[in-house]
């Protein structure tokens, strides 16, 4: 079950993040409050996930998802610019939390 909270959480994350770049600077009210209540909603269920998962793991898995999901969705629907070095960058960072999780320590 930590790793639905954690799945979650990320989910979470990732749709306040849209809805930062959709308040404009935070001067769209809707779009602002969306996003507080996401990034809230997130810290919340990230609570439950890192009661069983290490912080470090966890964390690691939540910021990396996160980025990684954030890229995608600025090159698909925001057209922000992809290139090589990004998409190098983004599967260092991937990697980077494959690694954690492997070396165990749990």
């Amino acid at each position: 079950m930590q790793w639905v909270f954690l799945g979650l959480s990320i989910l979470l994350e990732v749709t306040g993040t849209v809805f930062l770049k959709l308040s404009h600077g935070l001067t769209r009210p809707l779009p602002s409050v969306y996003m507080g209540l996401s990034y809230l909603a997130s810290i919340c269920i990230f609570n439950f996930a890192v009661k069983t998962i290490p912080m470090g793991l966890a964390y690691a898995i939540w910021a990396s998802v996160g980025t990684a999901s954030i890229a995608l969705i600025g090159f698909l629907f925001f057209g922000e610019i992809v290139t090589t070095v990004k998409i190098v960058s983004i599967c260092l960072i991937i990697a980077g939390c494959i690694g954690l999780n492997l070396a165990g320590g749990h």
